[in-house]
């Protein structure tokens, strides 16, 4: 049958794509540095296979065969999306050489290894290159598309596909205009107190803290681990190994709290699969914005809920007795939901966090565009946090290297995604609540299997069945909307804030 005979292509591709993710894995976790050089080459040689046997031209015809089948069937039948997605992906995969790919890899492993090395010592001069580099493959990536309006439009549409520049600077200036007015009373207001949150932590106890909590939440540790790294991401193998990083700083129990309560929903996605999908195309999360809806709404709808600390502050007192024992559970509410303009992205608040992502989203189409060269980007990246979020880099290892996306090779396609999963989770969040009310009360005790279950029917099962936009109608009865958004921020930081 072609179908098996497809699933059995698929899957060898899948496979080798797997094995370049475990070697990705391995390079931001236990790879020696030494070993940096023959990774990019082994990297890049798998990457090329995989490519080759996608765009094989028995791939095509199998396609072409199985046309007639894919329209018998409903368009929501698992056939005629795993056709339907195959498709997209060979089509989409066929227009790049395969030289093409092998260069990328190879060069973003020699490109994440310099910036681990340039960062801490505030080098940017020392990863330029690399990033010049970057820019000139992504540059050509997209060139190889034709019929885009914009040259960021096919790095964007591989990672949110539907979307366009045109599409997501509308989305942002329409956000914008509701986040400015609203971070700037916050910011009016003196700020409030986090100093409890700056104390000495242990760091095996804060990895065992963090861990019970994702425990209940429902990320499955048969089919997964945690570990350390530069920059906390999830990655996986297979359905049955889903894993999650984070770092830890002894004097800042938030860092590795909440980018494990964030790479845990990542997770629990992939972990949520049907796992019949398993080797082909559908066992993914259906975009960049929707993966990153569910890490949101873990980390921060629920994470930083006051109803979830009713239940696990007090566990979080016993652990730490010295450092949080006489703080109030208001006082450490106020200091993980703190506002203001800050440097680093990835521990922003939830009101200024989006300012930090339009502005990486302009400076990437401003690059790729060619109206900023490499050369200019720190002063580039200076000004606009002066001009948006009242603050300036002390350095560039604060300012313009902070975030390992360009560095890993990736200017472009990337940073949008985080937004949309901010509307989403909000949109997800609030059509979940409707259905079951009772969500509310079961958080406060402790207990997220409504909120988990619901989660994995309407959203994780799919995989990527489904396009966003038909995801998030069939979930929602309607189309990305903001408004659930600005309406959660506005309310839980209107009673924080006394706005």
């Amino acid at each position: 049958m072609k179908l098996r005979e497809l699933k059995v292509r698929l899957a060898e591709v899948f496979d080798l794509n797997m094995a370049n993710d475990l070697l990705s894995w391995d390079q931001s976790t236990y790879m020696p540095p030494g070993g940096a050089a023959a990774r990019g080459r082994q990297l890049a040689t798998i990457g090329k296979l995989a490519h080759q046997k996608a765009t094989d031209a028995e791939v095509g015809a199998l396609l072409d065969d199985l046309r007639p089948y894919e329209q018998s069937l409903p368009a929501d039948a698992d056939d005629a999306a795993l056709i339907r997605v195959a498709r997209r992906g060979y089509e989409q995969l066929a227009c790049v050489p395969a030289d093409l790919i092998g260069a990328i890899y190879a060069h973003s492993a020699a490109s994440y290894d310099a910036w681990g090395r340039a960062r801490p010592a505030n080098d940017f001069a020392a990863v330029r290159p690399y990033l010049e580099r970057t820019l000139e493959l992504r540059r050509r990536l997209a060139n190889c598309f034709p019929g885009y309006q914009h040259i960021a439009d096919p790095l964007i549409d591989m990672s949110d596909y539907g979307m366009r520049a045109e599409s997501v600077r509308a989305i942002f200036a329409e956000l914008r205009a509701e986040l400015v007015p609203l971070a700037q009373a916050i910011c009016a207001q003196p700020l409030a107190d986090d100093a409890c949150l700056r104390q000495g932590f242990p760091e095996a106890q804060q990895l065992a803290f963090g861990e019970r909590i994702i425990r209940s939440f429902g990320y499955d540790f048969s089919r997964g681990r945690q570990d350390k790294t530069r920059h906390p991401f999830m990655t996986k193998f297979s359905l049955g190994d889903v894993r999650i990083t984070t770092r830890v700083c002894e004097d800042d129990l938030s860092d590795a709290l909440f980018s494990t309560l964030h790479e845990s929903g990542h997770a629990m996605y992939e972990q949520g699969i049907d796992l019949s999908f398993e080797g082909t195309p559908l066992a993914s999360g259906t975009s960049a914005g929707v993966h990153e809806s569910q890490s949101r709404l873990w980390e921060n709808l629920v994470g930083r809920s006051r109803r979830m600390w009713q239940h696990f502050y007090p566990q979080l007192q016993a652990e730490f007795p010295a450092q949080l024992g006489a703080v109030s559970l208001d006082t450490f509410y106020r200091a993980i939901n703190k506002v203001q303009r800050s440097l680093i992205r990835t521990d922003a608040d939830e009101v200024t966090y989006n300012l930090h992502v339009m502005l990486r989203f302009d400076l990437e189409l401003a690059l790729l565009e060619g109206r900023l060269e490499v050369k200019d980007l720190p002063e580039a990246w200076n000004t606009r946090y002066l001009a948006d979020l009242g603050v300036a880099p002390p350095n560039d290892s604060a300012g313009v290297m902070q975030d390992v996306h360009w560095y890993s090779g990736g200017i472009g396609g990337a940073f949008q995604g985080y937004t949309l999963g901010n509307i989403l989770s909000a949109q997800f969040y609030a059509t979940a609540r409707a259905a079951h009310p009772e969500i509310d009360a079961e958080i406060s005790q402790g207990r997220f299997d409504t909120l988990h279950a619901w989660l994995r029917e309407n959203i994780y099962r799919h995989g990527s069945k489904f396009t966003t936009d038909e995801l998030v109608q069939r979930v929602t009865g309607g189309p990305l909307s903001s408004a659930p958004y600005m309406a959660y921020l506005r309310t839980k930081y209107g009673e924080l804030y006394q706005l």
